[in-house]
């Protein structure tokens, strides 16, 4: 469970999240992990890398990293990172150098990221002190011993710095897949930050029959009236990856809310 940004956490959100899956039908096999009680785990991975010289700390005002077009020029790497990792006002990178990253994704096939030119040293710990999603992720993944991770293709971006993080602590990395995400008409994702509405736990079988279709699966008609057991018992078998949209997948019955996303 992602809780590890108090400022954008909504109160209840997390149970609200476990209540879903559980209403639809998808249960989890173990005790859930919150990152929230993850901190030394995470604060150990930094301190791994600190040893290895791998971070630096980075006072870069906002204003100069927007000029620089959204890769990291490595302006500040030369500032050593002293043993205290709880410097106030500061955001920590790790440095990425002329790293090119490669995997073969499950649904989208063989993918290549230079870090070094494309993305630049990233920050692992932001600057008001709070453990950035990147590295919290990997830590948790490989404490977790995930095997797959199988998540919406606006992700896709990220997997090139989790598997560099992982390399770099030493572990396995997990298997990705990347799926083309739901948009509206417009082109956006159902998303908060598009204003979609949130999912009916009211309609758990309705939803799923939707998405099985959206997915690619086309379930008969005969079971639109199902429970999700049923649903799930129906397509868990007949899951291929060739059936998988190659394209953004748009819906019309789904739109977002009258408001327009930010920035538009």
């Amino acid at each position: 469970m992602e809780d590890v940004d108090p400022p954008r956490e909504v109160a209840g959100a997390a149970d609200t999240i476990l209540r879903q899956l559980e209403a639809h039908g998808l249960h989890w096999d173990e005790p859930v992990l919150y990152q929230s009680q993850r901190l030394e785990a995470y604060r150990e991975a930094l301190e791994h890398l600190r040893r290895q010289c791998l971070i630096f700390p980075c006072r870069c005002p906002r204003a100069r990293l927007r000029s620089l077009g959204g890769v990291y020029d490595g302006l500040c790497r030369q500032t050593e990172l002293s043993g205290e990792l709880s410097v106030s006002d500061t955001a920590i990178r790790l440095v990425c150098l002329e790293q090119v990253i490669n995997w073969q994704d499950l649904i989208r096939g063989a993918c290549q990221t230079d870090l070094g030119t494309e993305v630049g040293d990233f920050i692992v710990r932001r600057r008001d002190g709070l453990i950035a999603y990147q590295l919290a992720v990997s830590v948790d993944d490989a404490y977790q011993n995930i095997t797959h991770v199988i998540r919406g293709d606006d992700l896709l971006s990220s997997t090139p710095k989790q598997i560099h993080i992982l390399q770099l602590l030493g572990q396995k990395t997990p298997d990705y897949g990347h799926i083309p995400v739901i948009q509206d008409s417009r082109g956006y994702k159902l998303s908060k930050q598009s204003f979609a509405p949130a999912i009916d736990s009211t309609t758990p079988a309705s939803n799923l029959y939707q998405c099985l279709s959206l997915l690619g699966l086309a379930p008969p008609r005969e079971l639109s009236g199902s429970s999700c057991e049923v649903l799930l018992q129906w397509a868990i078998p007949r899951w291929q990856r060739a059936l998988l949209p190659s394209a953004p997948i748009r819906v019309n019955s789904l739109e977002s809310g009258s408001k327009k996303p930010p920035g538009e």
